[in-house]
């Protein structure tokens, strides 16, 4: 299978599938010294799994990491101080598939034969044959999203050593759109947000604040830890703390669903997706990815620009656009209107608007970058829909599917902001050695 890799300098390759023993991120392009732990890429994780509000759908993959090779498994000289650091290698971190039982399995035997509308069921059948991974989508399935946002965690850690932060947030779900946001405000309430969900994750308390899986131990014993919490599952999310909105919003001030920094929009952007949801159909939306402190110049002419390099997003499943700045509002536009005028400000060029996102002619300016998604509504819906038979291509009824994400726009925003930083960090490592090399000459 081609197509799973990204990446030049910072190179990312993805491997696994929804009921397969697990997924795998292969990275290569980690500077060595760095100390990285299963529980911050699990911090990012727990952003995406599914079964953690009403939005999602009930599966409950705990998505608990386990980082295979790329550290240094201890000292490499007597009291050296650098075990567990990064060393140069090609890093994996393995992502196992605990939430796998036979049920589901034979639920996509009894159905795999009618391909789902919407989904890559068809295509993927009509590409490898009767030997297609059905069951759960394989690689087509959002599952495969986790590898982006383990590899995309480890290239933010990089970025914040350059002063480069990337985040993302739900711009607009099911029509009900959040008003323009200042960044720094906007950051600030995703990070907000974040801690929340890390208090509120109880795999993330009781494996990890707990010290039931600790970076010193080897990969058997993690992997014996994981077997256990295989059969405690249930018994784990049954220690969820009870979220309670007004609370959550007093102590956090963040909406307890929806990353939106806007209280009142995200409030109704749930009530208007519950109500769709409520139907037996579901919702799309947008999302807003933000980057800042990037150095003017980042990015490659032509075929590698920055802009066509954030459209490799559409990379992501569900996404079936993304736009950059004023996107498709161009159109509307007059070129005066468009253009973002600068001026010189006390030895520095500011801009008056960023209408272009923060890349003109596929370089960054040195304004923050701005990209949205526009994410299309779950195509596994609660109604009765046509399809076929894909081995005798008679006509057929595909029955409603009740186990489903009302949305997938509150989960797609964490994939959207660690895609952006491999794309980012990939570019940077180009810049930085082009700007070395140019100032040697």
């Amino acid at each position: 299978m081609l197509g799973c890799s990204l990446g030049r300098c910072f190179q990312v390759t993805v491997s696994g599938g929804s009921y397969q023993d697990g997924l795998t991120s292969l990275i290569q392009g980690v500077p060595p010294g760095m100390i990285l732990t299963e529980q911050g890429i699990y911090g990012d994780l727990l952003l995406r799994k599914p079964g953690a509000d009403e939005l999602s759908s009930p599966r409950k993959e705990p998505d608990l990491p386990v980082i295979y090779t790329g550290i240094n498994s201890a000292d490499t000289v007597e009291n050296a101080g650098n075990y567990n650091h990064t060393n140069g290698t090609p890093l994996a971190i393995l992502i196992p598939n605990l939430d796998r039982h036979f049920i589901h399995i034979k639920q996509y035997q009894d159905t795999n034969r009618t391909p789902r509308p919407g989904h890559a069921s068809y295509a993927s059948f009509a590409k490898y044959g009767p030997d297609d991974d059905a069951i759960g989508a394989g690689i087509f399935s959002g599952r495969y999203t986790s590898t982006i946002v383990a590899a995309g965690y480890v290239a933010k850690q990089i970025l914040k050593k350059c002063g480069i932060e990337v985040f993302s947030y739900v711009k607009e779900i099911a029509g009900v759109a959040c008003p323009e946001v200042d960044h720094a405000k906007a950051f600030k309430y995703t990070e907000d947000y974040k801690r929340m969900r890390c208090d509120f994750d109880p795999f993330y308390q009781e494996v990890f604040v707990k010290g039931r899986l600790k970076m010193e131990m080897r990969f058997l014993e993690k992997m014996k830890v994981l077997a256990e919490v295989e059969n405690e599952i249930d018994a784990i999310r049954d220690k969820a703390p009870k979220i309670v909105h007004k609370e959550i919003l007093d102590k956090y001030g963040v909406h307890a669903v929806v990353n939106c920094p806007d209280i009142d929009a995200a409030e109704e952007m749930v009530q208007a997706c519950n109500k769709i949801s409520a139907t037996g159909d579901s919702a799309g939306g947008l999302v807003e990815v933000v980057v800042t402190g990037v150095p003017s110049g980042l990015g490659e002419p032509v075929f590698n620009k920055l802009d066509a390099e954030l459209g490799r997003m559409l990379g992501i499943g569900a996404v079936k656009g993304v736009e950059v700045g004023a996107g498709f509002g161009v159109k509307d536009m007059t070129g005066f209107e468009n253009n973002d005028q600068m001026h010189s400000e006390d030895g520095k060029v500011v801009f008056d608007s960023n209408n272009a996102g923060g890349i003109t002619g596929g370089l960054a300016t040195g304004q923050s970058i701005v990209a949205r998604l526009a994410v299309k509504p779950t195509p596994t819906i609660d109604k009765p829909q046509h399809t076929i038979d894909k081995y005798t291509l008679e006509n057929k009824d595909l029955a409603a599917i009740t186990r489903r994400d009302p949305t997938i726009v509150a989960r797609i925003w964490p994939v959207a902001e660690n895609y952006t930083a491999m794309i980012i960090l990939d570019n940077l490592i180009q810049h930085y050695g082009y700007q070395m090399l140019k100032d040697k000459i």
